[in-house]
């Protein structure tokens, strides 16, 4: 028995399913915007990472101080 790759066995695609998508990416984009379309996915997933972490870092520097009540500034 097998193990299912992990983010597609919430799916429910297995070998079979994800062989035809990526069939169908290709016919739909073509191999030589494949490479382009890979890194452009790359480098919004690593921006949308550092802003989640900037806006964590920002939360952090609000926090009221332990004296002060929120809204009696």
């Amino acid at each position: 028995m097998s193990l299912p790759l992990l983010p597609f066995a919430i799916f429910g695609l297995g070998g079979p399913e994800l062989m035809i998508i990526l069939v169908i990416i290709l016919l739909l984009f073509g191999g030589a915007k494949l490479p382009a379309l890979a890194k452009g996915l790359g480098q919004s997933v690593k921006e949308f990472k550092k802003a989640a972490k900037e806006g964590d870092d920002d939360n952090d520097d609000k926090k009221p101080d332990a004296g002060q009540k929120p809204g009696n500034n």
